[in-house]
């Protein structure tokens, strides 16, 4: 009994056929806006593929601050830290992620948990000592 993978479809095609396409070429089968952002910086693109497989075969982390790059399929399957203006975050490239953007997978705002107040921030406290 074999467990068959889930075959991703993207606009028709499989990932595997897009992940032999070039970046240029892959433009064809996203939306609009994505497809003219690409198609401007499509030697961007291709330069952080090339650096990131170059990293990858040194068995380094790869890091970057590049977050408006879109995610094309020759990156899926790659680990990837992005920066989010504090830290890097760790993200797994899947193949739903493709046409997205790496900004999107790293989040620059978290949710803040507010304890309660301190001495002196209400009225009721105003007179308590502060040590």
């Amino acid at each position: 009994m074999e467990i068959q993978k889930k075959q991703i479809i993207y606009r028709g095609k499989l990932v595997e056929e897009l992940k032999e396409l070039e970046v240029r070429e892959f433009a064809k089968y996203l939306p609009s806006r994505e497809r003219r952002t690409v198609l401007r910086n499509f030697q961007s693109i291709e330069k952080f593929i090339k650096r990131a497989k170059e990293k990858l075969a040194k068995g380094k982390k790869i890091r970057t601050h590049l977050r408006d790059i879109l995610i094309v399929p020759q990156m899926v399957g790659m680990n990837i830290q992005v920066h989010n203006g504090r830290n890097f975050n760790n993200i797994l490239i899947e193949p739903e992620m493709i046409g997205h953007r790496l900004g999107e997978m790293s989040p620059t705002r978290s949710k803040v948990a507010h304890s309660k107040a301190g001495v002196g921030a209400t009225k009721g406290s105003k007179h308590k000592a502060k040590k």
